[in-house]
């Protein structure tokens, strides 16, 4: 039986395919864009300088400054960049790390922005923004944020190796995990959540066994896309904030720390969404939704230890009392002992264990 719910839904246009790159050009001038500042990480610059040249008048320069968790002083520094070329317009190449400072740049400024994305962080659909100032990550939702148009091409994925593929697509099936049980769920969301986290599931291992599966390439993209829908439309819970917390205080890689604690939060909040839990266990052909998410993330042979990407076993404490202020909406209530555990084993690498709420 479907009770009330609230869906909005987001406006954001979406150019999905192979060989879309080349629709960026007719997007910008679609938006009005005269002069487009294209942004990218250091590792990604040389594609950036190729669909500057690509762009021809179009193109007022690059930034190639784009860094994890959107540091304001790199924003301050792609502003004055903007300022120089008299950029009227972004345009974001790369994955979550330059999404995050479009967003950033079009925050401040209000200029619209067309993003590429190369990866799966699915940041791309949502009105959410990140930024951390001196260690601390801090997250705004604003429309103003939102992508106006999206370029989803495949062919961009095919050179992604196929570990970062693991850890992306993880990351993206966080989004669509925690909006199965989000406070504003809806069975709209929860339709593509369940198709996005089965499309990426189904995807990875073939990616994991053979890097050059276009078809598999292809259906990850889709899934991510499903995700990073989910993401965008309605809240996020308890993984969403260890995440923040775990990757801005400590600087660990963003999408690894995804992978590492999302079988330990949904561990924890299973005794109280079971229908959520059956939805994942199905998608990924599990019987046990968190355990699944572990064996899913061995089986991709990804980090499972978050000691493994640089987090201290002093931080654990740190992490707990950060967690649980200004805490994100979560359907079990948070528990500092219970929490403790559960970064404690996220910390150590050990399987996920669901516990009663107290």
């Amino acid at each position: 039986m479907i009770g009330s719910f609230i869906f909005e839904n987001l406006p954001c246009r979406v150019v999905f395919g192979s060989g879309t790159l080349g629709a960026a050009k007719a997007e910008i001038e679609r938006l009005g864009g005269r002069r487009a500042l294209v942004l990218t990480t250091p590792q990604q610059q040389a594609e950036g300088a190729k669909l500057g040249t690509a762009l021809g008048p179009l193109h007022a320069g690059i930034f190639a400054g784009a860094t994890m968790h959107t540091p304001v002083d790199v924003t301050e520094r792609a502003l004055a960049a903007m300022k120089g070329c008299e950029a009227d317009c972004v345009v974001s190449l790369g994955g979550g790390s330059t999404t995050g400072l479009g967003k950033a740049l079009a925050l401040r400024t209000g200029v619209n922005q067309l993003c590429i994305p190369t990866t799966y962080a699915g940041s791309e659909m949502t009105p959410i923004l990140g930024e951390t100032r001196d260690g601390l990550k801090t997250t705004l939702r604003d429309p103003a944020v939102l992508p106006e148009t999206v370029i989803y091409d495949v062919d961009l994925t095919l050179t992604l190796p196929a570990g970062l593929a693991a850890t992306s697509g993880i990351n993206a099936i966080a989004h669509a995990a925690e909006a199965l049980y989000a406070r504003d769920a809806n069975p709209v969301t929860s339709l593509m959540a369940e198709e996005g986290i089965r499309a990426l599931a189904h995807a990875l291992p073939a990616i994991a066994d053979k890097g050059d599966d276009r078809d598999a390439r292809t259906e990850a993209l889709y899934g991510a896309w499903l995700c990073g829908i989910c993401l965008g439309t309605v809240g996020m819970a308890l993984h969403h904030k260890l995440c923040h917390t775990l990757g801005g205080t400590f600087d660990l890689p963003h999408a690894e720390t995804h992978t590492i604690v999302l079988p330990h939060a949904v561990a924890y909040n299973a005794p109280a969404v079971p229908d959520a839990m059956a939805r994942i266990a199905r998608a990924i052909g599990a019987a046990d939704a968190a355990q699944g998410l572990y064996d899913l993330a061995k089986r991709l042979d990804t980090k499972l230890a978050l000691r493994d990407i640089g987090m201290p076993e002093s931080g654990i404490d740190k992490a707990v009392d950060l967690a649980i202020t200004n805490a994100y909406w979560n359907p079990r209530p948070i528990e500092r002992n219970a929490l403790r555990d559960l970064i404690a084993r996220a910390w150590a690498g050990e399987p996920p264990v669901s516990t009663r709420a107290a």
